[in-house]
């Protein structure tokens, strides 16, 4: 599956039919068509071993593409080395030098770039204001919590004002809590900012939460390109909705397609209103793929399109929400997530509800 922006023609940075093998046998990138608009957060998501990793060093230039081109503003960028590419990067491990001074980290790449020293102090200033880090300057990278090094870390990748900055799993060291600040922080400051940013995660919160597209990696292919909202509630194929978000998958076959809907006969025997993409053929199998918090339950249930009794199996108290695993329509494992502000009580082990959904809220794949 190629995946190529309508508007490649203006993208600040692009992929063009890229690939990439290190045996010369197997491909871990496969025709990568990919572009990214200026001044926008673009997040490369996926498993371990899918490619994202490795598009992004290609990107840095610290791996090289073994066919195809990659553009910055326009401009072929395959042979230009990675320290003139005018790009900034940030790593898990921070890779900040220990025997500097914060300032003196800060100062190294302008240092490098010749830039003047009476302009030095100017940007390391605002580039410490930035991460809310002022005042900091002078201790030492030992001395910082994980998350003001990581801080640091993004400043300087700041520093010199780039044109591009790459983030690789940035986060992954720093704890929950830590991770999600962070998160609102390296989004705040690429607001304020400006500069174009290219993040590579396997977390797929924090990709939904940070970013305003998710290029979905899985096998070396792009699977979907879109924004966080549409890869959650509109995934093109079983891979996203089950790797994006908690996800229950249906199967079954198509009976009939009317306009944007469909009537699909359960494994079990149910029959199931969903939404239908174009292309969906009768009679050809398919996997519906429905959110855990859109399914009713109770009184809830009456007025919807999709309504079947189901068993509940399991019931986990996870503070805001009740998550409920039940039998139903064939799928022993099936999940619904009920705010605690509209339940009462958690239902009995083994008792029967009634659980229903609307055929807007579940989707058909191809």
């Amino acid at each position: 599956m190629l995946t190529q922006d309508s508007a490649s023609e203006t993208a600040f940075v692009r992929f063009h039919q890229v690939q990439k093998t290190y045996d010369g046998k197997t491909l871990v990138v496969q025709d990568l068509n990919l572009s990214v608009r200026e001044h926008e957060f673009l997040t490369m998501l996926g498993p371990s071993g899918s490619g994202k990793t490795t598009c992004l060093m290609m990107l840095a230039g610290f791996e090289t593409a073994t066919s195809g081109e990659i553009l910055l503003a326009g401009k072929a960028i395959n042979r230009i080395p990675p320290e003139r590419r005018d790009i900034g990067m940030v790593f898990q491990n921070y890779a900040l030098f220990p025997h500097m001074s914060i300032r003196e980290n800060l100062e190294f790449p302008l240092a490098v770039r010749k830039v003047p020293h009476a302009e030095r102090k100017r940007k390391i200033d605002a580039a410490l204001a930035m991460v809310n880090m002022s005042g900091l300057g002078a201790r030492m990278p030992g001395q910082l919590s994980g998350g003001q090094q990581q801080r640091i870390a993004v400043a300087r990748a700041l520093v010199f004002a780039p044109r591009l900055v790459l983030m690789d799993e940035p986060l992954g060291a720093l704890d929950k809590q830590l991770r999600e600040q962070m998160q609102y922080e390296i989004k705040r400051i690429h607001k304020e900012s400006g500069i174009t940013f290219v993040y590579v995660t396997h977390d797929q919160g924090e990709a939904l939460t940070m970013s305003d597209r998710i290029a979905v990696f899985n096998q070396g292919v792009i699977q979907q390109l879109a924004t966080p909202k549409e890869l959650y509630e509109r995934p093109q194929n079983a891979f996203v909705a089950q790797f994006i978000g908690e996800n229950n998958s249906l199967h079954g076959r198509v009976l009939t397609v009317q306009g944007d809907t469909c009537q699909i006969r359960m494994r079990s025997g149910e029959t199931v209103s969903a939404t239908s993409p174009r292309g969906l053929q009768v009679g050809s199998e398919t996997t519906i793929s429905l959110r855990p918090e859109r399914v009713q339950i109770g009184d809830a249930s009456a007025s919807v399109n999709n309504r079947f009794h189901g068993i509940v199996k399991n019931s986990v108290y996870h503070g805001d929400h009740l998550r409920i695993v039940v039998d139903i329509c064939g799928q022993p494992n099936f999940v619904i997530k009920v705010p605690n502000a509209r339940i009462s009580a958690p239902p009995e082990i083994g008792s029967a509800i009634s659980t229903g959904w609307q055929t807007e809220d579940c989707l058909a794949l191809n």
